[in-house]
């Protein structure tokens, strides 16, 4: 509630006046207005009045009032409503929410769209701080209509709240947040520019932005265990302890596995169908059941169920937390109460191995079915960037709200509202947006078309070039091309560093020059869009859960104004987006996928071929052992054309290796 809930309605009446945005009393207009704005305010009280409730908040609820400013206007006018009347109301109604007689929810200031509200609350802003909040945006390389967005929705937290902006806090963004994902299923518009505008000017003490703040990092291993609810106390602490002794011999992704397999998969499933259960020591009708479940599993999405591919690997984790104990109870009598015989026995890895034969020729199937479309998802990629760029200049080359055409086509060049004002035009932003001419629908960001669509072709150049892995690829930098001199010949060759990732192991890969073309490519669109540098930018990892240093790496983009590395999600998206433009389908009819790995497979696959030896592709790949390079090479395919290393230097093919060594320095 706010602070003046418990006034009479003449004590509200006269507290009205005393607020920032009311009238002046030079001139009878003026004074007329103010006479006006409090008959209406008055209406509304009276309105109010005639609900229950200890308080005029509590009676704004009973109303239902936050279901929306028209709910307000039929409910106080009634059917018959001219625009006097409504104009009127509404600017009761701002004087009530300015003097915090009535706290609104987001989702009625959402609705409300009373813009001359939003500004009032600026202007009750600390001396300065709003021209504070406006250059720090301008700082960020905010465009004005950024800066609005985000002025908002801190306007709307103060009404929403009643408390000043300086009393604002972290928490009530994140609530913010929350809310507007619960009710449209994204943020709303403004929340991460909002805590950027709170940070300048000190509201918020912290140096992280709102992503960065949002993120939970690494989690103790006695609160992944706990996420499970497990009843024993206990097998709960056992859990725990011998979780916490395997955690700093695997890396974090890796051991959130191993804690959902043992904790979720084995014991929770026990606990749910042999209640008070405590012991390690599991009868055999308990250890039977529960290996008939773990052949399906329900999908968490759609809810269907489907066959657990990786069974007999969750037994097998299960017998090594038996065998580890028993183990260990012979130096640590801890662990001698726990040790009892594994319920998982030798014989039931059997079929691991048939398994793996499967995984394999599932693969091997993957490889066969896309590596013959390859050329035509490159030509694709080629081709929606090239259209998508040329449309692009033909718009820049427009004069706003010109009309232009291309491939038979006619647009116009048009630019985004600030505040939905027409005389307010987003002349600041960086990007051209068009609409076809005579079309209705939303306007298109042909910026972001062109954008999506280069970094879509240089995803898939890179990918079928190197071979690397989803997470490595993100992880590229252009401090990672190096080059390296010949002893026998005295060339200069380019070499692509690829930082520990999977294996924990460092490789350096040959640049071939169509490689070398593209990362020129790459290096040349950063620098000519960032003043000649490449940003500096920090990645997250959502495997280990870390935000790295920051570093000039190249698969970053500017979406709006903030630089940001792209995620392994971001680059399957776009994957996706290319191969809906490819039209391909898979045997059965449906569209094609390509995941980054299968780049990988397909690319050891031609590497090994065309005369790679196997070994050698193996570190190429960054393999520990040949095993696992043979199981990505698909033996239909395979004919070794000699031991002999084949490297793909052209000498009509350097124009690439050039220009890379001129912008890589």
């Amino acid at each position: 509630m706010g602070p003046h809930d418990h006034l009479t309605r003449a004590e509200v009446l006269a507290l009205l006046p005393t607020s920032p945005s009311w009238p002046s009393r030079d001139s009878k207009a003026d004074r007329d207005r103010g006479h006006m704005r409090l008959l209406n305010a008055a209406k509304l009280l009276d309105w109010l009045a005639d609900h229950p409730g200890d308080g005029w908040q509590e009676r704004w609820r009973a109303a239902d009032a936050d279901s929306g400013k028209e709910v307000v206007l039929a409910a106080v006018l009634g059917d018959d409503q001219s625009e006097s009347q409504r104009n009127g109301l509404v600017a009761g109604l701002n004087c009530l929410m300015m003097s915090r007689i009535v706290l609104p929810g987001y989702a009625f200031l959402r609705g409300y769209k009373a813009l001359r509200l939003f500004k009032d609350v600026q202007q009750t802003f600390p001396d300065g701080d709003l021209d504070t909040m406006r250059d720090h945006g301008a700082g960020l390389g905010m465009t004005p209509r950024h800066v609005d967005e985000g002025l908002r929705l801190v306007s709307a937290m103060v009404l929403h709240t009643g408390r000043d902006l300086h009393e604002l806090t972290a928490e009530d963004i994140f609530h913010v947040r929350a809310l507007g994902r619960r009710l449209r299923g994204e943020a709303f518009i403004g929340t991460h520019t909002a805590w950027e505008l709170l940070r300048g000017v000190g509201v918020i003490q912290s140096k992280e932005t709102l992503k960065d703040a949002l993120r939970f990092g690494q989690r103790p291993t006695a609160e992944l265990v706990d996420s499970y609810n497990i009843q024993s106390t206990g097998i709960r602490n056992v859990l725990v302890r011998y979780l916490d002794e395997r955690r700093p011999g695997v890396d974090y992704g890796s051991f959130r596995g191993l804690v959902r397999e043992l904790v979720g998969v084995f014991w929770a499933d026990i606990e749910a169908h042999h209640p008070g259960i405590d012991t390690l020591r599991l009868p055999d009708e308990v250890v039977d059941g529960w290996k008939q479940r773990l052949v399906t599993y329900v999908h968490s999405k759609s809810g269907e169920v489907k066959e657990r591919r990786g069974r007999i690997a969750v037994m097998m984790r299960v017998r090594g937390f038996y065998l580890d104990i028993q183990e260990w109870a012979h130096e640590d009598p801890f662990w001698a109460q726990w040790a009892v015989p594994s319920p998982i026995t030798r014989g039931d890895g059997a079929g691991n191995h048939k398994i793996y034969k499967q995984t394999t020729a599932r693969m091997h199937q993957r490889v066969r079915e896309r590596l013959p479309h390859l050329p035509l998802l490159v030509q694709t990629a080629e081709r929606v960037h090239r259209e998508a760029a040329t449309l692009l200049e033909a718009a820049r080359a427009t004069s706003l709200n010109g009309i232009f055409e291309y491939e038979g086509t006619s647009y116009v060049r048009e630019l985004l509202k600030v505040n939905q004002v027409p005389s307010r035009l987003d002349h600041g932003s960086p990007h051209v947006y068009i609409r076809p001419v005579g079309a209705t629908g939303r306007r298109i960001n042909q910026s972001l078309v062109e954008d999506d669509a280069f970094w879509s072709w240089a995803l898939i150049e890179t990918l079928r070039h190197t071979g690397v892995r989803a997470e490595e690829l993100t992880e590229l930098t252009h401090l990672a091309l190096v080059s390296y001199r010949l002893p026998e010949t005295g060339e200069v060759v380019p070499l692509l560093q690829i930082v520990p990732s999977k294996s924990n192991e460092e490789r350096l890969l040959l640049v071939s020059p169509e490689l070398a073309s593209v990362l020129a490519t790459i290096i040349k669109r950063l620098r000519d869009a960032n003043g000649g540098k490449i940003p500096l930018v920090a990645r997250y990892d959502s495997h280990e859960r870390v935000t790295g240093p920051l570093l000039p790496h190249l698969f970053q983009r500017r979406p709006y104004w903030q630089p940001q590395v792209m995620s392994e999600a971001a680059v399957k998206h776009r994957l996706d987006r290319t191969l809906e433009a490819t039209g391909l389908r898979d045997q059965a009819g449906q569209p094609l996928t390509y995941t980054p790995h299968d780049f990988r497979r397909m690319f050891a696959t031609e590497a090994v071929t065309g005369g790679l030896p196997v070994h050698i592709a193996a570190r190429i790949l960054g393999h520990k052992t040949l095993t696992t390079t043979q199981a990505y090479l698909n033996p239909r395919e395979l004919h070794q054309k000699g031991e002999k290393l084949q490297v793909a230097w052209s000498r009509g093919e350097t124009e690439g290796v050039h220009s890379l060594y001129e912008l890589a320095s």
